[in-house]
Formats: structure tokens, C-alpha cells, sequence
């Protein structure tokens, strides 16, 4: 017997019901019910009967379990749905908060760099562009420079080389 043969709790078809309302993609719906899922198996009952603290608890166990920012928001982000919409309990979402996304500061060339950079433009035209797309902090892709060999701006650890 496969997952889609067994029968759908009422809650779960609620929950599915409320967001085909609400028109959530099913990409966003495959994510709030495997969210919803996860926050079942650590509760060890039917997540409607938590309270609070569970909520709390549950966010903690992600956090030790090393789960992502993006992993920790989405569940916030679900758990939201069902207790607010769902359920109609909007006092179970109280200490639940979001998780910060790390911000990764942009690479700044060294002076040297940006010469080599600039020694390296094939004409004046693409020398002044570049100067200036470098001078107004613009990313490569923001520059409107052709992303071709000789104007694809490469920094350490940025994957995209968009410099």
C-alpha cells in the first residue's frame, strides 16, 4: 500500500482545502504538509492537541538538528497556516519567530585589482563603462556589460561570478 492509498485525515484535507483557497502553489503546499508532517512526528500526536511550548520545543530540535534558515522559516511559515487558518488558533503562533537569512557581504577589489580589471577592458568604451559600473558599486549583471569572456567579473567565493 502507497502513501496516496491511504485514506487523508480530515485535518490534512483541511489544510490542503485552505490553501487551494488561497491559490498556494504545490510546491508551497508539498512544503507546509511535509512541515505540518515533521512538527507530527516530534510531537508524537495530533498536531491540532499542541500547544505553545511544543511550538517552542519544535524550533529548538530544528535548530540542534542543524536545519537550514530557509528550512527553519518555511516550517514557521506553515505551522503559522495551520494553527492561525486552519485551525483558528492564532494564540499557539505567539512564540514562534522566524530565522534570519545570513547576509553575505560583497567582495571589494583592491585598488590593484581594479586596475588589472580595468587594464584588461579591450577599449576605451568598455574601460569607461566598466569604471563607472565599478565606481556606483553596480554588480556585472546590473552593468549592462555583455556577460562574454572579456567582461565576466570573477570574485572569490562568488559562484555566479558576478563580481
Amino acid at each position: 500500500m502507497t502513501d496516496r492509498d491511504q485514506p487523508i485525515s480530515p485535518l490534512r484535507q483541511r489544510m490542503i482545502e485552505d490553501m487551494e483557497v488561497r491559490g498556494f502553489t504545490a510546491c508551497t503546499q508539498r512544503g507546509y504538509i511535509a512541515a505540518v508532517g515533521n512538527f507530527t512526528a516530534f510531537l508524537g500526536r495530533a498536531p491540532d492537541q499542541a500547544d505553545k511550548e511544543d511550538l517552542r520545543r519544535f524550533q529548538h530540535h530544528m535548530r540542534m538538528q542543524a536545519a537550514s534558515a530557509a528550512n527553519m522559516t518555511m516550517a514557521v511559515s506553515a505551522l503559522r497556516f495551520f494553527f492561525g487558518v486552519c485551525l483558528g488558533r492564532g494564540d499557539a503562533e505567539v512564540g514562534m519567530t522566524t530565522v534570519r537569512l545570513p547576509q553575505r557581504l560583497p567582495v571589494i577589489l583592491s585598488p590593484a585589482e581594479v586596475a588589472r580589471l580595468l587594464d584588461h577592458a579591450p577599449g576605451l568604451k568598455a574601460r569607461a563603462a566598466l569604471s563607472l559600473a565599478y565606481g556606483a558599486g553596480l554588480r556585472a549583471k546590473a552593468s549592462g556589460l555583455p556577460q562574454g569572456d572579456g567582461y565576466r567579473l570573477r570574485a572569490p567565493g562568488d559562484p555566479g561570478g558576478t563580481g
